[in-house]
């Protein structure tokens, strides 16, 4: 069945396109228009989102970070020159759960019974990419405000519902509890007063129902009926292939309580998945340290820093004219790591891969841990390092008990590397630790991103 997604007051841009919810930052000084920078870029999103859902109707939440992933390194810098683009998108993970993507100063709140989580965007050096259970209560999207505070997800919900398109927002609720909205005795939620500077924002909704309405809907309510919601964008029917629906079934890692089932995404079939533990998948993503490491390079046509040794931009795919003169840039993120069930890690900082790399040597070093969960117990702790050198990124294994093996694209055979000596990694490169896999990828493959 269909979930209630409530807007939240604000001047931002909000769209639910194909069952997902997209949130874009408005960081102008005027009111927002089609023009403004946030509008395109939530145009521009919203048509990734709804090609990734054509692709992956299961659940696209996996492609949606890939091509989001690209978006920012190729497209984000032509709508909004020289300024950050806030941007978060809630669409459906192919596991049954919530993926989350965040960049900038956006943060999801994932609220449980007596619980909440926040994952923010502004902590990560580059991208937010997670994928959690479907909250018991709600998982939210808010845009920080200019002093980085969110809102509070409030006690009740209120009776509006944004079916499909865009709006002007603050951000949005995915409420997941229950089978109806419950409704408030009182009229439409006004904004509540600015509290103090250090108590959170206060939450305001828009409600789309006349207090007649609401009489009639509280009637409904008590007798136990379903209670009508109006759409939040005029007429327009209610999308439900990625929605969030009740389920008897949960994604591996959740237990279903036979009193309180919990919930999945409408449109995906909980296949069995590798990996039981996706909330950790990509906790060295929110980690990762700022990109200030400098090198020598070129500056393609867009003014992206690139590799010389390249013909095409690493970020955006362009050309890069190789006759210009070294200089010193800012080195971008070299690629990501695509593991065997679609989740990505982008390659911003080295890295330690394995089962629990949180308290190893490697950490403590300086490098961001990589969790992936092995059920064939053919995985160390600390399995292998990946280094960026340069333009170059490299793999070594760290006397693993198993060792780690490496096939190059084209090829059948794996090949086991020699302990302590370094691999360096090609476009479509795969790294296979006990019995995962994963595949390194440039965020902009040229030609032209193509």
């Amino acid at each position: 069945m269909d979930r209630q997604v409530e807007v939240v007051v604000g001047a931002h841009a909000l769209a639910r396109v194909a069952g997902a919810v997209v949130v874009v930052g408005h960081r102008g000084t005027g009111r927002l228009t089609q023009d403004s920078p946030a509008a395109m870029a939530l145009e521009s999103l919203s048509e990734l989102v709804r090609a990734a859902t054509e692709q992956a109707p299961g659940g696209p939440g996996a492609l949606v970070a890939r091509q989001a992933t690209r978006w920012l390194m190729k497209h984000a810098e032509q709508i909004n020159p020289g300024e950050p683009i806030d941007f978060g998108i809630l669409s459906a993970a192919e596991t049954g759960g919530v993926a989350l993507f965040l960049h900038g100063a956006v943060t999801a709140v994932v609220a449980e019974d007596g619980r909440v989580e926040r994952y923010r965007g502004s902590d990560a050096a580059f991208t937010v990419d997670r994928v959690v259970g479907v909250p018991a209560r709600a998982v939210a999207l808010f845009v920080d405000d200019a002093k980085g505070r969110i809102p509070e997800l409030p006690a009740e919900r209120g009776i509006g519902w944004l079916a499909e398109g865009v709006a002007q927002a603050g951000g949005a609720i995915v409420w997941t509890e229950g089978g109806r909205a419950p409704v408030r005795s009182s009229g439409g939620a006004r904004p509540a007063r600015r509290r103090a500077e250090d108590a959170p924002l206060p939450t305001a909704r828009i409600d789309h129902e006349s207090p007649s309405e609401q009489r009639e809907a509280e009637s409904h309510n008590d007798s136990h009926a379903a209670v009508p919601v109006a759409g939040g964008t005029g007429d327009a029917p209610r999308s439900t292939a990625s929605d969030l629906h009740t389920a008897g079934t949960a994604p591996h890692g959740i237990e279903v309580d036979p009193h309180h089932a919990h919930t999945q995404l409408a449109g995906t079939n909980p296949a069995p998945a590798p990996d039981p533990d996706l909330q950790r998948r990509l906790e060295a993503t929110a980690k990762a340290t700022a990109l200030t490491v400098k090198v020598m390079g070129f500056k393609c046509a867009r003014a992206h820093p690139s590799d010389p040794r390249a013909a095409f931009c690493t970020v955006c795919g362009m050309p890069v004219d190789q006759t210009q003169l070294l200089i010193e840039v800012v080195r971008p993120p070299l690629g990501m790591l695509i593991l065997d069930d679609g989740m990505t890690y982008v390659l911003s900082a080295d890295a330690v891969i394995g089962r629990d790399p949180e308290h190893s040597d490697a950490v403590q070093r300086g490098l961001v841990p990589l969790r992936v969960d092995d059920s064939s117990g053919g995985m160390s702790r600390a399995h292998a390092e990946i280094h960026l050198l340069n333009w170059d990124v490299t793999v070594i294994d760290r006397g693993s008990t198993n060792g780690t093996r490496t096939r190059l694209p084209g090829y059948r055979d794996w090949i086991r590397l020699a302990p302590n000596q370094s691999m360096v990694l090609v476009p479509g490169a795969e790294v296979m630790l006990g019995n995962r896999v994963l595949r390194f990828e440039h965020i902009a493959p040229p030609p032209f991103g193509r």
